[in-house]
């Protein structure tokens, strides 16, 4: 009989900070199946205990060379058939950008993207990145798996996804060539699972803090589940949890039947 997984997703920007504002009681409170981490900013032997063993979760960090910086983690209840930490790249891997998880009906990948703001070529390391990434996910496609990505793309698709896009044209997040990316992606087969649920203006994931954009809901939404569109008729559900504090970003949520 099939049963319905929550997976969370959530850019915490830091997770001995997050742990301090309450993310364990979140995440206890919440009960997900499957919760994914972006920017984690920590290696596992600066961690708690309590932070490598919540609850009934098995944990799983891929985390960057550099400390302080990057870094994507998995908490699940499930046990997974296998899991693969990067992309086998070192250029990307040295950022602790990617953990693939399979499971039974599903490949799951957590994944911090890229931030492009640093000039040029960190756009194009993001772009490349992107590259890099979706070609390992049609590899597992291609074995007739279901496919999904989620995490901090770091890039706003549609001018509907950020509060300004008319004064955000020339900055990284809302370039031509980065949203150009988001098309390649659904144009390869995957769709952006929340806006088949949610077609409404002023969604957003991502705040700035020091604007203090939230308290204005002046926002972002860069964080998304891409879903391959053979594995959709699985996909219950799609919705962000905006209220959630203890980040610049609030968590994002898909709800599957498995």
């Amino acid at each position: 009989m099939a049963k319905t997984q929550r997976i969370l997703c959530w850019n915490i920007n830091g997770i001995r900070a997050a742990w301090k504002k309450g993310f364990p009681e979140w995440a206890l409170k919440e009960n997900a199946d499957i919760i994914c981490l972006q920017e984690t900013k920590a290696q596992p032997d600066q961690l708690e205990n309590d932070i490598i063993n919540l609850g009934d979760y098995t944990s799983y960090f891929f985390s960057a060379e550099k400390k302080g910086y990057s870094g994507v983690a998995i908490y699940t209840k499930h046990k997974p058939l296998s899991v693969r930490k990067g992309l086998g790249i070192p250029l990307y891997d040295v950022e602790g950008r990617v953990i693939e998880m399979e499971f039974e009906k599903f490949v799951l990948y957590a994944v911090y993207f890229p931030n492009g703001g640093r000039g040029p070529e960190r756009v194009q390391y993001k772009l490349d990145f992107y590259d890099a990434l979706f070609q390992r996910c049609e590899m597992m496609r291609l074995k007739n798996k279901n496919i999904i990505v989620c995490g901090d793309y770091n890039t706003a698709h549609k001018e509907i996804d950020l509060a300004r896009p008319k004064e955000n044209q020339k900055t990284t997040g809302f370039l031509p060539h980065e949203r150009a990316w988001i098309d390649k992606i659904i144009d390869m087969g995957y769709t952006d699972a929340f806006r088949t649920f949610n077609q409404e203006a002023g969604q957003y994931t991502y705040w700035d803090q020091i604007t203090r954009a939230r308290d204005r809901n002046v926002g972002w939404r860069i964080d998304y589940f891409m879903v391959s569109n053979e594995a959709m008729p699985l996909v219950k559900n799609a919705c962000l949890h905006m209220q959630t504090l203890g980040s610049d970003h609030c968590p994002i949520e898909l709800a599957i039947e498995v």
